[in-house]
């Protein structure tokens, strides 16, 4: 069930926390990066970040859309898509979409994606997302929640630099 939010500012805050642990990822090696851990379902610390990305892009879009209209096809795409071919279908479309990037443009967006996220979302209307259940619904599943699901994945690639 999605979190009310009395306004914008209270979400903005809570997902700038939420992501605040995955920017160690930046902090690796290009080589850590690459390495894969099994404690992570088999992911490196590059696979989790093109697999964040894909849907942050995602969120993205949909922002932009929503600070110049009132829906958003790109969210009407992704409920669609989400339901037919499925959430695994599409996570491996990220993941073939992110192979030919360079690790560098991954640190890069990785790096400014989540801010000009937060800075489209101050000029969308409230209304259109943070006081409309479906259009929340669909910005906290691939933010706060999302981070929330892969906390394990990033602990386990973290401490799999470490060693």
């Amino acid at each position: 069930m999605a979190s009310m939010y009395l306004d914008a500012m209270e979400f903005l805050e809570e997902e700038r926390e939420a992501w605040r642990p995955y920017e160690a990822l930046l902090e690796l090696t290009d080589a850590q990066l690459e390495q894969p851990v099994e404690a992570a379902h088999g992911w490196s610390g590059r696979d989790l970040m093109a697999h964040l990305l894909g849907w942050l892009d995602v969120t993205l879009a949909a922002a932009k859309e929503l600070a110049v209209r009132e829906d958003s096809p790109t969210l009407q795409r992704r409920e669609r898509e989400t339901a037919d071919p499925g959430v695994d279908a599409l996570n491996e479309r990220i993941r073939a979409d992110a192979q030919p990037r360079s690790t560098e443009e991954l640190r890069e967006a990785f790096g400014s994606v989540p801010g000009e996220l937060r800075g489209y979302l101050t000029v969308v209307p409230e209304t259109r997302w943070v006081k409309h259940p479906a259009h929340l619904k669909a910005f906290l599943e691939d933010t706060t929640e999302h981070y929330e699901e892969h906390a394990g994945d990033l602990a386990a690639i973290l401490e799999g630099a470490r060693a």
